[in-house]
């Protein structure tokens, strides 16, 4: 099957998706989605985060259509609202365990090319933007 995104114009919806995928909270949740659903206190527990910022994490995920939710009493119960994101995450694995630490000693993108404020040595932010302070 051919990959179109190079072909589109704009590649704002490629990038906004796997933008919302960099986040690692956002990324542990739907990772956590793809074995099923679950409650916001199953998330805060796994995840060690305080309900106000997995919840927040859970709206971006909502607002990008890539979960759904359904309620049952008080409780909502989370879930993955597309088949083709657990077919992309798998993907990704697939790639990660073929690229070995290349990605992760990435000079810009990878750990080691973070510095101390979490900037790569390039002065980009962790999402490609330029440290406006530093322009």
């Amino acid at each position: 099957m051919p990959i179109n995104l190079v072909q589109t114009p704009d590649l704002g919806s490629a990038v906004a998706l796997f933008r919302s995928l960099g986040d690692p909270t956002r990324l542990a949740i739907v990772t956590r989605l793809a074995a099923g659903e679950a409650r916001v206190v199953d998330l805060t527990r796994l995840l060690g985060l305080p309900q106000s910022t997995v919840s927040s994490h859970l709206a971006c995920l909502r607002d990008c259509r890539l979960i759904t939710y359904r309620t049952q009493g008080r409780q909502s119960f989370y879930s993955l609202s597309r088949p083709e994101l657990v077919e992309l995450l798998r993907s990704a694995e697939g790639l990660l365990a073929a690229t070995g630490a290349a990605v992760a000693l990435c000079p810009v993108w990878g750990d080691e090319g973070r510095g101390e404020d979490g900037r790569g040595k390039d002065g980009r932010d962790t999402d490609g933007r330029a440290d406006e302070a530093a322009s």
